[in-house]
């Protein structure tokens, strides 16, 4: 794991950080948490409510935050009716993009730094799609979960929604993991909530929040326990991850948790 990097963050800020603090690399599906986050910027600030239709009919906003829009992984020919399964889709968050640049006015790119990035001071660039394509180093990762831990761009309600689970119950498959039944899943946010196995500890509580990359990345806030972390190390996520990932966040919850 030659460019292996995390660091433990908790409200009042950086607890440590160990590995390749040069690498910057690609976030991959973590780029999601920043995409789910314009949105609910953009939300606040009344450019659209999370009611509106977008995507399959009969979904909104909302279904499509949560992965519940029945689009597929990729494409844009609904496979369920909305809010029946929980199918993960990078065609929903690629949606959300364009309905920013839509309604705001702005090129996507370019509303996500003026919103998110720019004020927590986090250097890193979409390189592709809202979906996947951020890229950057360990420190906005860091700013993020320091964010996530203590909300300032979105309002405490609107946070408490996006990061508990939206429309429960909905089975479905977590990509590169299993099937879970529940897959549960907030507005954007992954919901740890009783999942075996995980990519977080076994003893994350149930209310830990966040996502992985594919690029072998990972952001987690643990509201409980008052500890986030994250990583980045730009090899394929498989099964490594699910070896080395719930050791390290278990380590981490038994000395500082």
């Amino acid at each position: 794991m030659p460019n292996a990097a995390v660091a433990v963050v908790a409200p009042n800020g950086l607890v440590g950080q160990r590995g390749d603090l040069a690498y910057s690399g690609p976030w991959a599906s973590v780029t999601k948490l920043f995409t789910a986050y314009a949105v609910l910027t953009a939300a606040q600030d009344e450019e659209f409510s999370l009611e509106d239709p977008a995507g399959p009919q009969g979904a909104t906003i909302r279904h499509l935050l949560a992965h519940a829009s029945g689009l597929p992984f990729e494409g844009q020919a609904a496979i369920a009716r909305p809010g029946t399964r929980r199918i993960y889709s990078n065609a929903g968050f690629d949606l959300l993009g364009e309905l920013i640049t839509e309604r705001c006015g702005q090129q996507f790119a370019d509303y996500l730094q003026i919103q998110v990035l720019q004020p927590l001071r986090i250097t890193a660039d979409l390189l592709g799609r809202p979906s996947e394509g951020l890229s950057g180093d360990l420190e906005g990762l860091i700013a993020f979960a320091h964010e996530l831990l203590s909300p300032k761009l979105v309002d405490p309600n609107l946070f408490a929604s996006a990061t508990t689970v939206a429309f429960p119950g909905l089975s479905g498959t977590l990509p590169g993991i299993g099937r879970y039944d529940p897959l549960d899943w907030g507005l954007g946010f992954e919901i740890r909530d009783g999942k075996e196995p995980h990519w977080t500890g076994r003893t994350n509580s149930p209310t830990t929040f966040g996502h992985f990359g594919g690029a072998g990345s990972f952001l987690w806030v643990d509201p409980l326990h008052g500890l986030a972390m994250c990583g980045l190390s730009g090899r394929q996520f498989d099964k490594w991850a699910m070896t080395a990932w719930p050791a390290l966040a278990d380590a981490v919850i038994a000395e500082l948790g």
